[in-house]
């Protein structure tokens, strides 16, 4: 395989991996955020019941796409991680005391102040990775103050309109997400209502921001190169809008399991919709384009790529087989906190 098919291939991988995490995680990211919501404490029992046996499988994505980076392109992510060092950081924090917060909890069931804190912990946890890692993406997207010196901007620069509408459609995207989730796994129908409700509330936010984000993408970055010279391509944006208005559908038949899905292949496909608009750049240039991090100039050797391609086309299906067993036995409809001793 030559060198130039196997770099392409692990952009390809690359933008996958994030999509899969994104499409995962983010209706996990969003019921942690509504433990900020849903406050009663048999409410939070549940929600917080239902991450405990999906939230790490969730989160072995983020690891993987983080190690494909690290290892398929290492200047990529050098450079990546120390230009968005501060809110990286933050995110890395916001993943642990998230997941301090989800095994903590059952384990202070005698003391309900002691679990309300941890509630509150998951809660702004959820949010803060979630809006970071958007904010993070949207000035991807946008591309960066990257020179042949480095990187020249600071957390103040990455908060830029752009950037925070980004985050903003992941917070809301999610928050979604995460509603139909609660909404499939509550154990009663009181619960199944609220959560039902505020899905169905948040959902023409979702839509309103995402038009937004959609009308402001041409003008913020250059995403629409691609898709201008190859139109087809418009064919994957078109599939996100799509799958948007089936979520909705979904909701308002009660089916909220495909609800969950749909709103999920959303979030996947708008990421990859992205990456396709990036190709080939991964860590583009505001600056000069000449200075921009792309798939050629930033990859691995030859046989480090074939060698690492190799791995995973063998261990990658025991990843998906391992998630799909996971939700088959965690998953089902209405079991509630389940995994509250998990």
């Amino acid at each position: 395989m030559s060198y130039e098919l196997l770099q392409v291939i692990w952009f390809a991988l690359w933008g996958l991996l994030w999509a899969i995490y994104f499409g995962l995680d983010g209706f996990d990211l969003g019921s942690g955020m509504l433990a900020g919501v849903f406050r009663e404490d048999e409410e939070q029992r549940h929600l917080i019941g239902s991450l405990a046996p999906i939230w790490d499988g969730n989160e072995v994505w983020v690891i993987t796409a983080g190690g494909v980076t690290f290892a398929a392109f290492p200047k990529l992510y050098a450079t990546m991680f120390s230009s968005l060092y501060l809110p990286l950081f933050i995110i890395l924090f916001g993943l642990m005391f998230r997941a301090a917060a989800i095994e903590f909890y059952h384990h202070m069931d005698f003391d309900k102040g002691w679990q309300r804190i941890w509630g509150w912990v998951l809660a702004v946890g959820s949010f803060l990775v979630a809006f970071l890692f958007g904010v993070a993406f949207g000035n991807i997207f946008q591309g960066m103050l990257l020179d042949a010196q480095g990187y020249h901007g600071t957390i103040v620069s990455l908060l830029n309109p752009y950037g925070l509408l980004t985050g903003v459609l992941f917070v809301v995207a999610f928050l979604m997400n995460g509603a139909s989730w609660l909404a499939h796994k509550a154990p009663n129908d009181e619960l199944r209502a609220k959560a039902d409700t505020f899905a169905k509330r948040i959902w023409p936010v979702v839509l309103v921001v995402a038009a937004g984000w959609l009308v402001y993408t041409p003008f913020a970055t250059n995403l629409m190169q691609n898709y201008l010279k190859v139109p087809v391509l418009f064919l994957v944006p078109a599939l996100a809008v799509v799958l948007l208005v089936l979520t909705r559908v979904y909701m308002q038949k009660g089916q909220h399991v495909f609800s969950l899905l749909m709103g999920s292949l959303t979030v996947g496909i708008t990421v990859i919709a992205g990456v396709i608009g990036l190709f080939p750049n991964m860590f583009p240039s505001k600056i000069d384009p000449a200075y921009s991090l792309t798939a050629f100039n930033s990859s691995s050797s030859h046989y480090t790529l074939q060698f690492m391609f190799i791995v995973v086309l063998i261990f990658l299906p025991f990843v998906l087989l391992y998630q799909v067993w996971a939700y088959k036995l965690f998953g089902r409809a209405g079991t509630g906190s389940e995994a509250e001793h998990y």
